[in-house]
């Protein structure tokens, strides 16, 4: 059996991980604060008896795209952007410190700061931030919580914990959607991070570009099967000369 058929395959499976990825980046194109995935393809050397005439194809995930997403005016209270590199500490469903760049916060009813999708925001202490009853909420440009009762002035109850990753050293994006350090532990408040209230930050997807990406590994995709095809068809040709020789 010609051992083209494997390569291929490995060719296909790549491209077909590709358009995984891409269908997903395109599938939260409205999604807020959301980082599309990046993909890449290496070449791995099949070791073996022999030279080494084969690679085997595979894709890999180089990270995530930092470009920044639209800035998007809703002029509501508790819609936050955070502004340069930095993040927003968050409480994954795991129990430990996970960092998002969704900034859509509210208020649920047990008086915690939620996001959308219900992760307990984090103070700068690393704790769950509760919000008395019935106060509005608002945000200062360093962070800062305000909450204002009917009739009452506005009280500080505390700060966002915000973060901001170091160059060398990115986040990794976690099955979740969430991010962490590359060790799992927590990083450091940064003191000098900011946000701007009333914005959210759109997902930095690019969808014309993404499509034509997808477009691109379909026909990757479909060269590799042809590929597998001729392979099929070389080996029946070899199997019949064989047999007029026996």
């Amino acid at each position: 059996m010609d051992r083209m058929i494997y390569t291929t395959m490995t060719g296909a499976n790549a491209a077909m991980q590709r358009q995984a990825i891409l269908s997903n980046n395109l599938a939260n194109a409205t999604t807020t604060g959301f980082r599309a995935e990046l993909t890449t393809f290496r070449s791995v050397p099949l070791e073996g008896a022999g030279s080494s005439t084969r690679v085997f194809g595979l894709d890999a995930t180089s990270g995530y795209s930092d470009e920044p997403g639209t800035a998007i005016t809703t002029g509501k209270p508790t819609d936050v952007m955070a502004r340069g590199n930095a993040w927003f500490a968050v409480q994954g469903l795991d129990g430990l410190e996970a960092y998002t760049r969704n900034g859509a916060l509210e208020v649920n009813d047990q008086g915690q700061l939620m996001t959308a999708n219900g992760l307990p925001i984090l103070s700068d202490g690393g704790t769950p931030i509760d919000v008395p009853q019935n106060a509005k909420v608002s945000f200062g440009a360093d962070g800062t919580i305000s909450a204002t009762e009917p009739g009452q002035d506005p009280i500080n109850i505390g700060r966002l914990k915000m973060i901001t990753p170091e160059a060398g050293a990115p986040l990794v994006r976690g099955d979740d959607g969430l991010y962490r350090a590359a060790d799992g532990n927590p990083l450091p408040t940064d003191a000098t991070a900011r946000l701007a209230d009333g914005v959210l930050e759109g997902s930095n997807v690019n969808a014309v570009g993404t499509m034509v990406d997808m477009i691109a590994a379909a026909r990757q995709f479909e060269a590799q099967m042809k590929l597998l095809t001729t392979a099929e068809t070389n080996d029946k040709t070899a199997a019949q000369l064989l047999g007029l020789n026996g």
